[in-house]
């Protein structure tokens, strides 16, 4: 299991190759303000080629979901909320390389 430091984001496993299934939790500024539903906001590439919303599912200490890494470079991703708030690591987004 990969943790982010202090941001509430763990992966498990830490994806790195094309195909690969990742759980990502989030536990996130979004569930401490009290979000009721949580999507994971992700795309490849510096373009964020096809991005997709990711409906989390709520467990007792947060939100998880199920990833599939469909292209291999870059993987970014961040979280939004039912209301349209984002925790997108101040614009920075979180990011990872996927090889072939």
């Amino acid at each position: 299991m990969y943790q982010l430091s202090n941001q509430g984001i763990s992966l498990d496993p830490m994806p790195d190759q094309l195909g690969e299934r990742c759980r990502i939790s989030y536990e996130g500024l979004l569930k401490k303000s009290g979000a009721d539903q949580v999507f994971l906001h992700c795309g490849y590439g510096a373009s964020w080629s096809n991005a997709e919303d990711i409906p989390m599912f709520n467990t007792a200490t947060g939100s998880v979901c199920d990833v599939s890494m469909r292209e291999d470079g870059l993987f970014s991703f961040c979280f939004k909320d039912s209301a349209d708030h984002w925790d997108n690591n101040h614009g920075q987004n979180w990011t990872f390389m996927i090889k072939k």
